[in-house]
């Protein structure tokens, strides 16, 4: 019997020609493609992206010194990896690159988990920014309004906090504010759950 055939590496080129509808990955040399996030996941993010703005990159409020960016095509060694929402440290990113990508690490990250991507969310892309360095990591669940709080330390993920539906969130690495976790879901309260 003849040898198993190589599974041949994903490249940027095969990225490129993935339909344009799609956000699409190199994750361990595989590429791998998903729908842009449904309108509840999207406004999830753009409200959390509007809590931390003001303080942390405007600072009104808070602390300021990071930078966000929602949906950055982040190239962190040969994995092409695109967060729903990523910060730095405006003293690790002191300038926007002149590439449509960044390869500076960021201190933190926020995957908005659904059903198409949550697997992924939690173990390959976890490992990958594991591997980066990235400080901070929060899987967000608007389908269960949930918020899972992690820290790097050591090389390992240890979880610092999960908060639910309507609690107070004051969590690290934006711990200098408190914002109602509940203010990212508008519309549930308005479907009586």
């Amino acid at each position: 019997m003849g040898e198993p055939a190589l599974k041949k590496e994903a490249t940027y080129a095969d990225l490129e020609s993935a339909p344009e509808h799609l956000v699409a990955e190199i994750l361990g040399g595989e590429l791998f493609t998903h729908p842009r996030p449904a309108p509840k996941h999207a406004i999830a993010l753009g409200s959390l992206t509007d809590e931390l703005i003001g303080p942390f990159q405007k600072s009104r409020g808070g602390p300021g010194d990071w930078i966000f960016a929602p949906e950055p095509e982040l190239h962190l060694g040969s994995d092409v990896i695109v967060p729903d929402l990523a910060g730095w440290r405006r003293e690790r990113l002191p300038n926007l690159p002149k590439t449509a990508w960044i390869e500076t690490p960021p201190d933190w990250v926020c995957e908005l988990l659904s059903p198409a991507t949550e697997r992924r969310d939690r173990t390959i892309k976890r490992k990958i920014y594991a591997r980066a360095g990235v400080s901070h990591y929060w899987p967000l669940d608007p389908r269960v309004r949930q918020l899972e709080v992690f820290e790097l330390r050591d090389g390992k993920w240890l979880q610092i906090d999960t908060y639910n539906d309507d609690t107070k969130v004051a969590a690290p690495p934006f711990d200098a504010i408190t914002f109602d976790l509940a203010q990212l879901w508008p519309f549930d309260t308005f479907e009586g759950t």
